[in-house]
């Protein structure tokens, strides 16, 4: 097993394929359920219906179906009595087939293999909002052992929006367990916070006295802060506006991650994080010298990550990509497999970003962009991708030569599955010269590029692209001990 993973796939399977018995350290969750559905899809269509693939990998895992059905089934032949049992008492009393019981019957099946992969003194963070964390306790105490639950955390926060008719809603729940209490990992001088200001004032008088030292206070006799307690109050969403948010709708504070990755593992641990959406854990565990592995079923978060990883720690981030194509042949499946997912994997092999654009409607042949600074004090130059997995022909290359004068973009570039014709190439060249101030340099404003080609190492000519997605903080001094955002 490589010390650091990104993982494309379903997790049950790639936890059960690659994580071996009693290996991980500490293991974070934020899974979606239903009433978050809409805030777990990063694009939609035009008509405001979610992209086609997204639906199918969330339909597939969360709602009643034939895959909830046989996991059920799976349940009943194969898990521990005890799990059994609750897994009927709960469908007796929520019912059993709904989506509740489908997000149940899922979670369940993962949280098995997830305590199997966690070692004796490991820990596990479930992450969870209140329309399912009182189903959800039951669940963990019946796996993990009522003995085994450690706190209820809340995550207390400010938020928008006040109910006519209701308490305003500002808190997440993270349901904390040890694999077996007592052995577990508690780390509580790394997140202590200070005492408030009057605290110190009213105690230090008091405290004075006792020692003889009027001026000696509450922080010269606990310099590390209070002992952390339940309630997580000092972490605070990430703002619209903030540097760090990466256009994940359900994106959570890194502040909250380091806070929980260095109470509960140590330096050198394995922490994995099987819905890893935008990598927020991931970066975490590699800012504060963790190992880690990262697993998500869409290529579009696969490359978000990466751009994440790079722009917050260059060449010093080391990781493996394991279930994306490596190969033509397989890139030739997933293509016929799943065409969304496959312009996002290749949009990805660029560090190119996808676009919001309507599917169903007439295609507005704007797939991906990219974009870099080439003379200073100006706006970045914007450059468009296609990306093209059937049949290719000259129209392409002039259909994007629109795009291009369209968008006001400098450049335009094409990945094809299929190798372009010769009326192709020579339409590109037609396509003239893109001049760069800074590199004194001119290079093709059309270009083309198999697939083949991109995983053989060559890739596009072009002035270095270095704001390509929303990028993340740049970490100052990162390596094994903590780092710092700068």
């Amino acid at each position: 097993m490589t010390t650091n993973t990104l993982y494309y796939g379903d997790n049950l399977d790639v936890v059960r394929k690659y994580i071996p018995d009693e290996s991980v350290d500490l293991v974070y969750l934020d899974p979606p359920f239903n009433s978050r559905r809409s805030y777990n899809v990063l694009f939609k269509e035009a008509n405001g219906t979610a992209a086609d693939s997204q639906i199918r990998a969330f339909d597939d895992t969360w709602n009643w179906g034939q895959t909830a059905e046989a996991t059920l089934r799976e349940i009943e032949l194969t898990a521990e009595p005890h799990i059994v049992d609750m897994m009927q008492a709960i469908m007796s009393f929520v019912g059993r087939r709904n989506d509740v019981t489908a997000y149940l019957v899922m979670m369940t099946i993962r949280l098995i293999e997830l305590h199997r992969a966690l070692k004796p003194t490991g820990s596990i963070y479930l992450h969870c909002d209140p329309t399912a964390s009182h189903y959800l306790k039951v669940v963990m105490d019946t796996i993990f052992g009522k003995r085994n639950f450690i706190n209820e955390v809340i995550w207390h926060y400010r938020g928008a929006g006040v109910p006519k008719t209701a308490f305003a809603r500002r808190h997440d729940t993270l349901l904390f367990y040890a694999k077996k209490r007592g052995d577990h990992c508690f780390n509580p001088d790394p997140i202590r916070q200070p005492y408030a200001d009057a605290t110190v004032e009213r105690f230090k008088h008091y405290i004075g006295n006792i020692r003889g030292n009027r001026d000696y206070g509450l922080q010269q006799l606990h310099p590390l802060g209070k002992h952390p307690d339940d309630v997580i109050s000092h972490i605070q969403p990430i703002a619209p506006s903030a540097r760090e948010r990466l256009g994940y709708p359900t994106q959570k504070p890194l502040p909250l991650l380091m806070h929980i990755v260095q109470a509960s593992s140590n330096p050198g641990d394995l922490v994995l994080d099987p819905f890893c959406g935008c990598g927020t854990t991931v970066c975490a565990a590699q800012k504060l010298g963790r190992r880690w592995m990262g697993i998500d079923i869409t290529h579009l978060a696969i490359t978000l990550m990466r751009s994440r990883l790079h722009d917050m720690f260059g060449a010093d981030a080391q990781y493996e990509i394991i279930g994306q194509p490596a190969d033509l042949a397989s890139a030739r499946a997933l293509a016929q497999h799943d065409r969304f997912q496959f312009e996002w994997w290749a949009l990805g092999l660029i560090d190119a970003r996808p676009v919001n654009k309507r599917k169903r409607g007439a295609d507005q042949g704007l797939d991906g962009v990219l974009y870099f600074l080439d003379e200073s004090k100006k706006r970045a130059k914007k450059v468009v991708v296609q990306v093209k997995s059937g049949q290719v022909h000259a129209t392409y290359v002039r259909d994007l030569r629109a795009v291009v004068e369209r968008e006001k973009a400098v450049m335009g570039l094409l990945i094809t599955l299929e190798p372009p014709t010769k009326p192709m190439l020579t339409e590109a060249l037609s396509a003239g010269y893109y001049h760069s101030p800074w590199w004194n340099r001119d290079y093709h404003k059309m270009q083309i590029r198999t697939i083949e080609e991109l995983l053989s190492g060559q890739s596009f000519h072009m002035p270095p692209t270095n704001i390509t997605l929303a990028q993340a903080q740049r970490v100052k001094g990162q390596g094994r001990g903590q780092g710092k955002l700068l």
